[in-house]
């Protein structure tokens, strides 16, 4: 029987034994981990700190690699150049810890604390940061390509100079953050918070900016290149010399932004609220601003060749001076706008409301103003060589001293106009509307479908060219409108 009892205990008394030896050595290995994770250069690669207490220490060129620091406390603790790869900092405390050139790669990083935090040149490719607070942490010249910062709070924190290309930072909270010279070209920036941010210079191009908050943004020379910026608020943004060219802001608001020589060649401006916007200069080149809100904005100098701004509200937009050659402003909203010394070379103005505009020198040769409402506009010296004006509404217009010449009259109004040293040489004014027209002045050989009767209408022809038989003709049945009119009105 005692055989038989010492063949079965023996057994079970070993595995105690053995059971027994090995928990004292994990706790004996625990309690090392736990000495050696307080000195520098230690080698804590694998080891197990889950809510460590780590405040304070000195972890400078320590190996966490693939370290568990789940809920460990590295308040203020020195970790400069370590090495974290692939370490567990899940809600860990790493507020004020210095982290300068520290390597973070891969690392899981969710709701941790890193306020504050020196991350410096530090490698945080690929990290996950969702939802970690950043808050006034100093991440210059920090990796963070490819890391996730979906919902994190990076406000007041400095990434000048980061490398932020194809990192998530949807939904971040970047408040006053410094982007400066930041890459974060193709990153996702969609929902993000980046109100009174510091990006000049900043590569966005391919970037994700959907429904962004970036009002009262620095984008001085920033690269937004094929960005999308759908519905984003760019509202009173520095946008000096920043190239947009092919981005997507199709209605994004724009109000007071500042995009002085801007770059916007070939982007979608669809609907986009650019009230107030300051556009002097800028290359908006083959745009698409159809619908856009453009009132009271300044285009003067601008390069509009062959944008579309049709049906686009421009209520007394500066224009002056803006190139819109073979632009599409057909039906578009110009009443009080601004349009001296713009050239409008085979521009389509169709169906436009230019009623009050300026567009004293205007050039507008060969375009195609048909139906388009002009009502008391300024047209002094404008060049209308060869202009499709159509079923215009030209009355109360002062067209004086503008070159008409082949110009296309057919059933224009042009009741109490003013063509006085008007050249219209060659215009075709069948079915116009020529009441107390002032034509005094006026180069009016070899306009097609002008009869006496017409003529019989006009306000005076002092001093005007006619062919010779319609000349003899005003001498013979109308010859006070020949004479110097007792009072010259200007119109």
């Amino acid at each position: 029987m005692r055989k038989y009892l010492l063949h079965v205990c023996f057994p079970i008394l070993f595995a105690l034994i053995i059971s027994f030896v090995f928990a004292f050595q994990v706790s004996a290995f625990d309690k090392t981990d736990f000495e050696k994770a307080k000195d520098s250069n230690a080698d804590l690669s694998n080891a197990d700190l889950r809510d460590a207490d780590l405040e304070n220490a000195d972890l400078n060129n320590a190996d966490l690699r693939d370290a568990d620091l789940e809920n460990a406390d590295l308040n203020n603790a020195d970790l400069r150049d370590a090495d974290l790869e692939n370490a567990d900092l899940n809600n860990a405390d790493l507020s004020n810890a210095n982290l300068s050139g520290a390597n973070l790669s891969e690392a899981n990083l969710p709701a941790a604390n890193l306020s504050k935090a020196n991350l410096s040149g530090a490698n945080l490719s690929g990290a996950d940061l969702n939802r970690a607070d950043l808050s006034g942490a100093d991440l210059r010249e920090a990796d963070l390509s490819n890391a996730n910062l979906s919902g994190a709070n990076l406000c007041d924190a400095n990434l000048s100079e980061a490398n932020l290309i194809y990192a998530n930072l949807s939904g971040t909270n970047l408040y006053g953050t410094d982007l400066s010279g930041v890459n974060l070209s193709e990153a996702n920036l969609s929902d993000a918070r980046l109100y009174d941010a510091y990006l000049s210079e900043a590569n966005l191009s391919g970037a994700d900016l959907e429904n962004a908050d970036l009002s009262n943004v620095n984008l001085s020379e920033a690269d937004l290149s094929d960005a999308r910026l759908y519905d984003a608020d760019l509202s009173d943004a520095y946008l000096y010399g920043a190239d947009l060219s092919g981005a997507d802001l199709r209605e994004a608001n724009l109000c007071g932004a500042k995009l002085i020589y801007a770059d916007l060649r070939d982007a979608y401006l669809n609907y986009a609220d650019l009230r107030e916007a300051d556009l002097y200069g800028a290359f908006l080149n083959n745009a698409n601003l159809e619908n856009a809100f453009l009132s009271d904005a300044n285009l003067s100098k601008a390069n509009l060749i062959y944008a579309n701004l049709s049906d686009a509200y421009l209520y007394g937009a500066d224009l002056s001076g803006a190139n819109l050659s073979k632009a599409n402003l057909s039906k578009a909203n110009l009443i009080y706008a601004n349009l001296s010394d713009a050239y409008l070379n085979y521009a389509d103005l169709s169906g436009a409301n230019l009623s009050k505009a300026n567009l004293i020198y205007a050039n507008l040769p060969v375009a195609n103003l048909s139906g388009a409402d002009l009502r008391e506009a300024n047209l002094i010296y404008a060049n209308l060589y060869d202009a499709d004006l159509r079923e215009a509404r030209l009355y109360d217009a002062d067209l004086s001293d503008a070159r008409l010449c082949d110009a296309n009259l057919s059933k224009a109004n042009l009741n109490n106009a003013n063509l006085s040293g008007a050249n219209l040489s060659g215009a075709k004014l069948i079915y116009a509307l020529l009441n107390n027209v002032n034509l005094s002045g006026a180069n009016l050989t070899q306009v097609k479908n002008l009869s006496i009767n017409k003529l019989s209408l006009v306000k005076t022809l002092y001093e005007a060219e006619l062919d010779p038989e319609l000349m003899e003709q005003v001498k013979d049945k109308y010859p006070h409108l020949l004479k110097k009119p007792k009072s010259e009105e200007s119109f």
